[in-house]
Formats: structure tokens, sequence, C-alpha cells
């Protein structure tokens, strides 16, 4: 194991920060694994020690047939904020700008670079396109923020990766995964192993977050040279490990074997490994989400647990205003998954409560919510 250590600059008259970067195996192929970009999701955190203990041991083994880079605190500046014992990572506090939001767009700069160098060998191209990634990277200005500093150094070391996973969680919520609808199939066996409740599939959310930051630009660049062969090469989700509390020995434990009997499923880890089982939830498109909110201020009760199938007209929540006796019922507007829930009971008009995913297409747009 290799430990890299960035120092982050920008940092406060006596302060510093770093993000560290564990390093294992080698070989041409790589995976890059990171945990809490939102600093207050622990559950991935938790699961990313238990990977870097059984990483060690599969390298120790000779078992590792790739590289393989963990970066368990991928946020050391939201894991500071803690406020009158409140521990809010979600936004930068000085700038309110959400850590999963507007990572660099890289597919104009390296199509403008190596456009006309791109042709029928998928293999060339792969590797001309990532070493055109970390170029475009490594020439930007010097970064303005620390936060833009921490952006750069999480792209410059999953942009050349085979397999990426952004571990976060949801307030309280079943396991679920967000990827592009052409990786659907290779995810289902991760889907399965982890007992996810469903996939949330489309090509563009519209936050430029982590995970699309990886994947999305090797289709921007297939279609902007469709003469050349240029694979969906960097296999990236942003895998939701349940709720917030969801830190629990056994469920890391678990977490960290269904991730590693993917990956040597995949052929970075050898050995012999549990088959994926054969039930699996369904991917669903993202448009199809749908998110319920209160129709007026009060308390919420909910009716239904996260990961239970609802139909359309079903009741998920109630909201009481005890003031003026008013009692509301919000009901699914879809059939689908009601894969997350607002940790909050007290709620206002446009707060998200509940997140139900449809089978059919309701939105456009920007679908991710901030």
């Amino acid at each position: 194991m290799q430990r890299i250590d960035h120092s982050l600059p920008w940092g406060h008259l006596g302060t510093s920060r770093q993000l560290s970067v564990f390093r294992f195996g080698n070989g041409p192929r790589k995976v890059y694994i990171q945990a809490s970009l939102h600093a207050d999701e622990l559950p991935g955190m938790r699961t990313a020690w238990e990977l870097k203990q059984r990483l060690a041991e599969l390298e120790a083994r000779g078992q590792l047939q790739a590289v393989i880079e963990l970066v368990p605190v991928a946020n050391p500046i939201g894991l500071d904020q803690q406020v009158q014992g409140s521990h809010l990572g979600r936004f930068e506090l000085g700038s309110g700008k959400n850590f999963n939001r507007a990572f660099v767009e890289l597919s104009v700069p390296v199509g403008n670079l190596i456009g006309a160098q791109l042709g029928e060998d998928a293999a060339a191209n792969i590797a001309l396109i990532r070493r055109t990634m970390v170029q475009v990277l490594e020439q930007l200005p010097a970064p303005a923020s620390q936060l833009e500093a921490l952006h750069r150094l999480l792209l410059r070391h999953a942009c050349d990766a085979d397999v990426t996973l952004d571990l976060h969680c949801d307030f309280e919520a079943a396991i679920h995964l967000y990827a592009l609808p052409q990786h659907w199939p290779r995810w289902q066996s991760l889907a399965a192993r982890l007992k996810a409740g469903v996939a949330l599939l489309c090509e563009d959310s519209g936050g430029s977050s982590f995970d699309e930051s990886c994947s999305s630009p090797w289709l921007r660049l297939a279609r902007d040279f469709p003469r050349a062969a240029i694979p969906p090469a960097n296999l990236a989700t942003t895998l939701e490990l349940g709720s917030m509390g969801d830190t629990r020995v056994e469920q890391a434990r678990a977490n960290c074997e269904a991730i590693l009997g993917f990956l040597a499923e995949q052929g970075f880890i050898s050995g012999d490994w549990p088959a994926a089982p054969a039930a699996c939830c369904e991917g669903m498109p993202f448009e199809g989400t749908e998110y319920l909110f209160a129709p007026h201020h009060g308390v919420v009760s909910f009716l239904r647990e996260a990961g239970e199938w609802v139909e359309q007209g079903d009741a998920l929540f109630e909201v009481v205003d005890p003031l003026n006796d008013r009692l509301s019922t919000v009901r699914a507007g879809t059939s689908g998954v009601l894969f997350a829930l607002d940790r909050g009971r007290y709620t206002q008009p446009g707060i998200w409560l509940a997140k139900v995913a449809g089978r059919a297409a309701i939105r456009a747009g920007k679908l991710i919510n901030d």
C-alpha cells in the first residue's frame, strides 16, 4: 500500500488540510473509490475503512490484478464544518456551494486538443483520451479556492480509471445507485450484491456531479467524433449506501464484501468469490423520479418505509399544523420504489420529503436536487 497525501491550498492562517489517497496493487487497469464527498454522509467512510483493511490483505496475498485507489475521506473541508453540535457537510459554509456539483467538464477541451487524432483503434483512443484528461486538469489555472483544488485532485485521480465508485448515502433511504443507462447492465451485479432497491439512470442529471464528470465525457466525445471508436470507458456511479445512520459494523462489512465481489467479477481481483444473487432491482429512468413536498408548514408523519413499492395514490405522509388544525395527506403521484425520505420532521413548502422512482418519465431538464 502506498499513501499519497496532497496538501490543499488556501488554508486559513495557522491551519492546513490534506487529501489522502491509498493506492493498492499494480497493472494497466485501475479502480477508483472515494467516500463521503458529502462529508456528513458517513456510511461510505465506514465502508471505505473496511475496504482499506481488506485491500491490504488481498494485496499481501497477490490477488490484486489492477491498481485500486481508495480515498476514505474525500472532503476534509466539509468534515470540519461542525456548527453548534451539528455536522453540515453537504455545502461549503463559506460559499454555499454543494460539494458534489460543478466539477470540470472535460470533453470539450479534450476534443479540442486531440479530436483529429482519434481513429478506429478503441484501445489507442482510450489511452490517448485518458492522457489528455490528465493534461487538461494539470494545465488549468491555479485553483481559486480550496474547494476548487479539492475538486481537481479528486477528478485527477478518477479520470483515468476503468471503474469509479463514489460512496454516498441519503437521509433515510434504501441502497440505490445513479448511473448512465449504457452502464446499467454491468452495474446489475453490484446492485444485486448490495440488495439495492433501485438504480436511477440518466446521461445528464444537470448538476455536473462527480460521477457524471468521470463517465459522461466519454459519451460526449463519442457523439462529437462519430467516426472514432470511443467506448464508455469509465464505469462510474454514485452509490447511495442507505441512510445516514447506517454505519453499523455488519452493514459496512457487507457493503465491503459486495464491492469486492463485484470487482473480482470484473477481473480486478483474483480468487474465489460468491456469485451475485440472481435477483436484482430495476433500473428506472431518473426522469421518472417524483419528489413530494408538503403543502404547508407542519409536523410530518411518514406512513411508509424507504424501500417499499408504492402505487399511485398511496398515502405516503401526513403534515399536521397544530395551530390551525390543518391535516394534509400527501399521496404518490406515480407508482414505483419509495427510495428516500427526508430526515426532518418539521417541514415547509419547497423542501422535498419523499422520492419515488417510477418507470415512466415525468420530468425533464435539471433532475438532481441540491
